[in-house]
């Protein structure tokens, strides 16, 4: 029983959730509550760090021009729409996937809240009972979508990726007719690395399945490649389909703005007789509130905004990530990061240090996101550092010195 006299769930006792519920109640990095922010600098009280957890790839969080937005939005439309879109939506929502459709070169695009969202409304609809394969370190809200799919009678089937003979295998042992549904990460959110679709989609096209990609952490950072390109991010920042070379062919994207453009809203990219359906099958459209009016005019300004300046920020978040990158394998340190995305997570080689390695960083003022079992797997456990457009050269120089400092005392798992 609680305090209260409400029965507690036993999931409370589970020693699964013991180690990240310890890191909770004892270290100030975690459930840390901040009181200002200041771009890439955050107070905790009375103390100071540099931000290496923020998500805001971008900066677009702290852009004049993309805050400005905000109020004349706003003052036409409300702080929020009340409707369910498939009550009404606001001019905002197909004014952004008109131009959303365009960047990514996608047949049609469709706006809901969250990817979180999307995932547990869409891929059930998607799976139809049938056969779902989920890669087996695909994000927790990807796999909680499969977990429902199968609920609603489908069968679920987990593979790797750097295994596509498996998958090939899996999908041809499948009985000829059934829907075939095929779910994975296009940039990893622990390790930062890019899947590969082409090889992945080829296996799909050849059976007949769809390939459903979160690209939540891909979009507005990497993109189409070409000639004259400014870094190997690419251009447009129009995510990893693009990226890849690749085509909308028995291809889902999904994606989020609340990484990159700072903006609470995603998105899939499908074909439009799927839009539609998914407008009367799809719960988030039928009942959910949407995305507040800020949200909505802060993703339509980010998009004008990364059509003029948004390959230049990439370069410069190209060249920051690549500072610490080299410094850390100067420092003989391996990195989970083989293709250069601004996500370092770095695995201890005890994970019994985490708790002393997070108050390390917490004391020199460094904030990162913490890679805690069950989170992460116990070869895995450690530490990520998350790189914006935002973060100066003051702050990575500052990152690096305390790396240096850290890794000294706290050795890192050794690179396999």
């Amino acid at each position: 029983m609680s305090d209260t006299g409400t029965p507690l769930p036993k999931a409370l006792g589970d020693p699964r959730w013991s180690e990240l519920d310890h890191l909770r109640r004892t270290s100030p990095m975690s459930d840390a509550v901040l009181d200002e922010v200041r771009g890439r600098h955050l107070r905790s009280g009375d103390h100071w760090l540099i931000d290496f957890a923020s998500c805001n790839y971008l900066g677009f969080d702290c852009d004049p021009e993309i805050i400005d937005a905000v109020d004349p939005a706003i003052r036409r439309w409300g702080t929020h729409p009340s409707w369910s879109r498939l009550l009404g939506s606001p001019r905002l929502y197909p004014e952004i996937e008109e131009r959303l459709t365009a960047l990514l070169g996608a047949p049609d695009t469709l706006l809901l809240p969250t990817a979180t969202l999307i995932h547990a409304s869409v891929i059930p609809v998607l799976a139809d009972r049938g056969h779902v394969f989920v890669e087996a370190a695909a994000h927790r809200t990807v796999y909680d979508g499969c977990v429902s799919a199968r609920g609603q009678g489908a069968t679920l089937h987990r593979f790797h990726a750097d295994r596509p003979e498996e998958l090939a295998a899996m999908v041809r042992a499948t009985p000829a007719g059934a829907t075939r549904l095929v779910c994975l990460d296009g940039v990893n959110s622990m390790s930062g690395d890019i899947a590969d679709v082409p090889g992945l989609a080829r296996i799909c096209r050849a059976a007949d399945a769809t390939l459903y990609i979160d690209d939540t952490h891909g979009f507005g950072v990497v993109g189409e490649r070409g000639p004259g390109e400014p870094c190997p991010y690419g251009f447009r920042g129009n995510s990893v389909v693009r990226h890849t070379g690749e085509t909308y062919d028995n291809v889902v994207l999904v994606g989020g703005f609340s990484k990159a453009y700072s903006s609470l809203l995603a998105f899939l990219a499908l074909p439009t007789r799927l839009k539609e359906l998914l407008k009367v099958a799809a719960a988030p459209y039928l009942y959910s509130g949407p995305s507040p009016t800020a949200s909505l005019a802060t993703a339509l300004a980010g998009l004008e905004v990364n059509d003029r300046r948004g390959d230049a920020i990439r370069a410069e978040l190209y060249r920051k990530t690549v500072r610490v990158l080299d410094h850390v394998a100067g420092l003989g340190v391996p990195t989970l990061n083989s293709d250069r995305l601004p996500i370092v997570e770095i695995p201890l080689a005890d994970a019994a240090d985490l708790d002393a390695v997070a108050g390390f960083l917490w004391q020199e003022g460094i904030y990162v996101t913490l890679a805690a079992y069950p989170l992460v797997p116990r070869d895995r456990v450690g530490f990520r550092v998350q790189l914006t457009a935002l973060n100066s050269d003051a702050d990575i120089d500052r990152l690096n010195t305390v790396l240096t400092r850290l890794f000294a005392r706290f050795p890192p798992r050794p690179g396999s």
